[in-house]
């Protein structure tokens, strides 16, 4: 993980069979769902997932993934998801820290960025909506009087 994040939060994978190739290693592709996994986890956290971005009239479609791979995940594998909030007033960017659970060894990081499009106008939002703003300094609040 490149950035240290403001708030976080972990999942944990068992690799599937279906994810791996003859080989037993997870397909590259796949690793967008754990990312997926890791980030609906941290919005949860937040208070402001999918659902309520959707009621806010919100669509945050992800604009740019970047993914490095350092050792294959494999089949049975169970790795830890790290996903951490870096940005969130003018985008949503989240790094994330892909580990073996067991060791700690480091498989791969990732980033990903989203931005916040008003539904019924299809229009692209320069800054983050209220909505995540809020959720973002109230969760913040929450954990430093923790």
């Amino acid at each position: 993980m490149r950035k240290r994040g403001h708030l976080g939060a972990e999942v944990r994978i068992k690799v599937p069979f279906y994810d791996v190739d003859t080989l037993h290693v997870a397909w590259h592709g796949h690793y967008a769902k754990y990312l997926e996994e890791a980030r609906c986890a941290l919005l949860d956290d937040i208070g402001y997932n999918y659902d309520a971005m959707r009621a806010d009239g919100y669509a945050w479609p992800v604009i740019d993934l970047h993914i490095r791979y350092a050792q294959p995940a494999r089949f049975g594998q169970l790795v830890a998801v790290r996903a951490e909030l870096v940005e969130w007033q003018n985008r949503l960017m989240i790094n994330y820290l892909l580990t073996d659970a067991a060791t700690g060894t480091r498989l791969t990081r990732a980033t990903t960025t989203q931005i916040a499009v008003h539904i019924a106008t299809r229009e692209m939002q320069l800054v983050s909506p209220a909505g995540l703003i809020r959720a973002v300094e109230t969760a913040l609040n929450t954990r430093k009087t923790a």
